[in-house]
């Protein structure tokens, strides 16, 4: 059903109405999106029916549901009066800040908009604690980002270097991981030391292309521009005029964390990010991460950002999934 066909539907006397008002078919196409494909979830999320009437969305249901649900469309005309198209994630995140009772700011992501484009547009931080950590960044020449997965903590960090390059702070890129997941370890891989790393360093590869055209990454790469490389690359290097991002920090022992903290040189920035309740090193081998919050904490220059479960961007399952292993772990204990 369209939203042209709604306006033929009559109003449930059996439930209360409100009505948003809206200037144009422009604005209505903007919050129900394209093919009605957000008007499902907004009736799903409050149990509401939505009408567009001549002057604006009828929303009929609950006297609550009415009145979240309108908050929602407010907040939404507001960025796109703004002059903002809205997406998907857009809508999600309202609707879910909404539900919780947070307080939020839409405008506040917009202004902290990073000037690189992805794929899908102008990449910005999208939750309060996204924004902390694009703030702290541009701020701090050491920041730490930690939290669980989907959080764009690693996003972030690749996106306002690329941004730092394009604007002539920094001269290169070093992008950098440990090579440990899960157990495994590089001598058991096969082929040459460049196929055994290849794995690990994939994902931060994918990130970049999403930034970067192919011909203009090949070319960096290959001037030495952007360098992706494993942790133990780092040994004995000092990286000056460069911007410096060490992902899944959790991994690093404390000696590799010292070690690649003491490689920063001159008019150099860095940003670590990583996820303590994901360590995949030996038990017996304490994670660098973790000593480093403490080993740190108060030292003029560097900020620590902490993400939770409600600066997850990825699919609304993710958070779930995360909700239900710290309720797991608090069980434990």
């Amino acid at each position: 059903m369209t939203f042209y066909e709604m306006e033929m539907i009559p109003s449930l006397s059996t439930q209360e109405s409100f009505i948003v008002p809206i200037q144009d078919t422009q604005e209505a196409r903007s919050i129900l999106g394209l093919g009605d494909e957000f008007l499902d979830l907004f009736e799903k999320s409050f149990k509401v029916h939505v009408v567009l009437r001549s002057g604006g969305l009828e929303i009929l249901g609950s006297p609550e549901d009415i009145q979240n649900s309108a908050l929602v469309f407010e907040k939404l005309l507001e960025l796109f009066r703004s002059g903002n198209a809205i997406g998907l994630h857009d809508v999600k995140y309202t609707i879910r800040m909404v539900k919780e009772k947070q307080d939020f700011d839409l405008h506040a992501s917009i202004a902290e908009s990073i000037p690189v484009f992805s794929k899908r547009g102008l990449i910005r931080p999208k939750t309060p604690g996204q924004r902390r950590y694009v703030a702290a960044i541009k701020q701090y020449d050491l920041v730490f980002g930690i939290g669980p997965a989907g959080t764009g903590k690693t996003y972030l960090a690749m996106a306002m270097a690329v941004s730092a390059l394009k604007g002539g702070q920094i001269s290169r890129i070093i992008l950098t991981r440990p090579a440990v997941e899960a157990g495994e370890r590089l001598g058991f891989l096969p082929g040459d030391m460049a196929a055994k790393v290849d794995p690990y360093l994939r994902p931060l590869n994918d990130a970049l292309y999403d930034m970067i055209p192919v011909e203009t990454m090949q070319t960096f790469m290959e001037r030495g521009i952007i360098e992706v490389a494993p942790l133990a690359f780092m040994r004995g290097r000092t990286l000056n005029n460069s911007f410096v991002v060490l992902d899944e920090a959790q991994n690093c022992t404390i000696e590799q964390m010292k070690m690649f903290l003491t490689r920063l040189g001159f008019d150099s920035r860095a940003v670590v990010t990583g996820d303590v309740t994901q360590i995949d090193l030996p038990p017996s081998t304490p994670s660098g991460l973790v000593d480093v919050q403490s080993v740190l904490s108060g030292v003029p220059g560097i900020k620590f950002v902490s993400f939770t479960k409600e600066d997850v961007v990825r699919h609304e399952l993710v958070q779930l999934i995360i909700e239900a292993y710290e309720q797991q772990r608090a069980s434990r204990k």
